[in-house]
């Protein structure tokens, strides 16, 4: 909360150090308007767990205060946590034509679309809330519909730019609004928040124009099938695809729900051209001359049950890649996806079939929909801040789009390098950074959310390293005595046929911890459990130096 009364307050709760997650909030002594409700997707070592979301512990704290969430466009790490936003606080939901369509997807899928308020804006409307006025102008990205966003206070202007880049020949001839921008900062601009990732990549982001010559390139030289794996947000690729196909005399099946269901979207709201009869059912690929047909799907980040990964395993009913088929990966490898994409290409060759891939400078299949420092420079000296606050992005990004702000003009000490929970306050057009609030993440495990803890997180690495031993013990409910020797199950630990004298000993092992217990003592099965994993646990990693989670089961008769 503001420390004093007239005090606008500027934080994140996701989207600092790190790509994911993106949550921002303007708050003053009436309002919280909140800026995006994202996830990010977790990495190995958090084993099981689905989806990581913004920790929203302060905004339920203040939820009398919340007065909207305001949604800049439809990617994942800017709508995913939205249902979870809705679960814990009912305000009205402020996003664009297309962008409310992925929403409402994920709303559905919740049961809550029913009691949803879901507003639509464009880049003409305004918004009111006590003394904010908010105001949008239109950015172009890698998906429809996206805005930045301009919040009229008190103070001064304060921008959010969402995810841009300047692109001058956009495929689908949505032109970001320079003048509207421009205008923005001859107006004057207190403070601006502007994406960060790839605030490490020289020159100007290439247009996405490009991209539809080479696919189309592509098609024509393709002999068999052509198969492409892109984003399934990435509308301007998918109407890339659709003109090849025209051309090429070529059906399109879809692959992949999220690729269903976003073009479906996309076509029942104007933002997709597909002409009538183009798109078949995947069942009816392999009936099909090869070189009539091609197939769009997901899964170009290596994931292990999207369908391109099915594919590369001949794991897909109804449809197969055969030696002599085209295959593009119109998408490059967020970090940390390499492996796993690498493992699919492999597949692919392994499959016989031409693998057009790799970054978009060197097949021209892919462009970033995120803006390169010229892009973030433009973007800076349009607005010309007082102060900037870089977002989006990794510490790194971070640090050097500081650098580019002092390059255009920005002084130094007037950029704030933040994490998430940092607050920036601001008083008489003057800014601080000087306190915290709890920030962290959430996780989402099935239907769980937030249950999932650092505990729980530790016994599933326990469990994936050395596996389990369930120790079931049979005792008399009178005298505090085994009734039969114990029993003891590997999981995951040592294969028992290979394994039958180790475990004859730790059957031995704990019938004389047992004994070694002081009947009166007895009483308290915790004690006995405890000797158990104490003893069995320093016998086990003795002889193999592995430290399996034990499980003692007490059963009296």
């Amino acid at each position: 909360m503001s420390e004093k009364e007239n005090v606008l307050s500027i934080f994140a709760l996701g989207g600092m150090n790190e790509i994911g997650k993106n949550m921002y909030i303007i708050e003053n002594a009436n309002d919280i308007i909140v800026i995006d409700c994202g996830n990010k997707f977790p990495d190995e070592s958090l084993l099981g767990i689905d989806l990581i979301i913004p920790d929203m512990s302060y905004l339920e704290e203040n939820k009398e205060k919340v007065k909207a969430l305001i949604v800049t466009h439809g990617h994942e790490d800017h709508i995913g946590g939205v249902p979870y936003f809705l679960k814990k606080l009912k305000v009205p939901v402020y996003a664009t034509r297309f962008t409310l369509g992925l929403i409402e997807l994920k709303l559905e899928e919740h049961y809550l679309l029913k009691e949803a308020e879901l507003k639509e804006i464009d880049s003409n409307s305004t918004l009111s809330f006590s003394d904010i006025r908010v105001s949008f102008f239109k950015v172009n990205h890698s998906i429809p519909d996206c805005l930045g966003i301009v919040f009229d206070t008190p103070e001064g202007k304060i921008v959010h730019t969402g995810d841009f880049k300047f692109d001058l020949t956009p495929a689908n001839n949505e032109y970001s609004e320079i003048h509207k921008m421009a205008d923005i900062g001859r107006d004057g601009v207190l403070l601006l928040l502007s994406e960060s990732t790839n605030a490490e990549r020289p020159g100007l982001t290439p247009s996405e124009r490009i991209v539809g010559d080479h696919v189309l390139e592509a098609f024509l030289k393709a002999e068999g099938k052509v198969v492409l794996s892109t984003f399934a947000s990435n509308i301007n690729r998918v109407q890339q695809v659709v003109e090849a196909c025209k051309i090429t005399n070529r059906k399109l099946a879809l692959l992949g729900r999220s690729m269903v269901n976003v073009v479906q979207v996309a076509i029942e709201r104007g933002y997709l051209d597909v002409p009538e009869g183009m798109i078949i059912e995947p069942n009816l690929i392999n009936t099909m001359m090869p070189e009539r047909v091609a197939i769009l799907c997901t899964g170009s980040q290596g994931e292990p049950l999207a369908a391109l990964a099915r594919l590369s395993t001949g794991d897909y009913r109804g449809a197969e890649i055969s030696s002599g088929d085209t295959v593009i990966l119109a998408a490059g490898p967020i970090p940390g996806n390499e492996r796993s994409v690498t493992k699919i290409i492999d597949n692919l060759f392994a499959l016989g079939a031409k693998v057009i891939y790799g970054s978009g400078s060197t097949t021209g299949m892919h462009v970033s929909g995120h803006g390169y420092q010229e892009d973030l420079k433009l973007m800076l000296t349009l607005m010309k801040p007082k102060y900037f606050i870089p977002v989006h992005g990794e510490y790194r990004m971070l640090h050097l789009h500081r650098q580019l702000a002092e390059s255009v003009g920005v002084e130094d000490h007037h950029t704030f390098i933040m994490t998430n929970g940092d607050v920036v306050d601001i008083e008489g057009s003057v800014a601080r950074q000087t306190r915290k609030i709890d920030a962290g993440d959430t996780y989402v495990d099935g239907i769980g959310v937030g249950d999932v803890g650092e505990i729980v997180l530790r016994d599933r690495k326990q469990l994936a390293e050395d596996g389990m031993l369930v120790i079931v013990l049979t005792m008399n409910k009178r005298d505090k005595k085994l009734v039969s020797d114990p029993d003891t199950i590997s999981r995951g630990f040592v294969f028992v046929k290979d394994s039958e004298q180790l475990l004859k000993d730790i059957n031995k092992l704990i019938i004389k911890t047992v004994d070694d217990i002081d009947v009166t003592s007895r009483k308290q099965w915790s004690e006995i459990k405890q000797n158990i994993r104490k003893s069995v646990g320093q016998y086990v990693f003795k002889e193999t130096k592995r430290k399996p989670m034990i499980l003692p089961i007490i059963i009296e008769i």
